[in-house]
């Protein structure tokens, strides 16, 4: 476990893609991480009911609820504002792009993705 982590943050993981999903889920619960995952914006805004995590991890691309909605629905909502987002997406256009930074985005990661980059990511993310 990297010294300046906080052991047992909560990570919430929204994405569609199932094997995207297990690779963060382990990824971040191997580094101490608590991880709840959902399958799309829907699912992941009936888990904030519940719970706030320390950080959200959203796929755009999503059936039922897309990722950009989701996270103008939870910077919206002043419990949920605060939330730090990353988004891990295959749409690298620079439109969608400076959409998902000026939607309050930390970070913007496209697939894709190098495991490690977005560690790293994660972690200045929720300093």
């Amino acid at each position: 476990m990297l010294p300046e982590q906080v052991a047992g943050e909560h990570i919430l993981v929204i994405e569609d893609d199932a094997s995207v999903r297990t690779l963060l889920e382990k990824s971040l619960a191997a580094r101490g991480y608590r991880v709840s995952c959902c399958e799309d914006g829907l699912a992941g805004l009936t888990a904030l009911e519940g719970t706030k995590p320390d950080l959200i991890i959203v796929d755009i691309m999503m059936p039922r609820l897309d990722g950009m909605t989701f996270v103008k629905a939870i910077k919206g909502n002043g419990e949920t504002k605060p939330i730090p987002v990353i988004f891990l997406t295959a749409k690298n256009d620079p439109k969608s792009m400076i959409a998902g930074i000026n939607l309050g985005a930390r970070f913007y990661v496209t697939k894709p993705f190098v495991i490690d980059d977005l560690l790293s990511k994660v972690q200045k993310a929720l300093v």
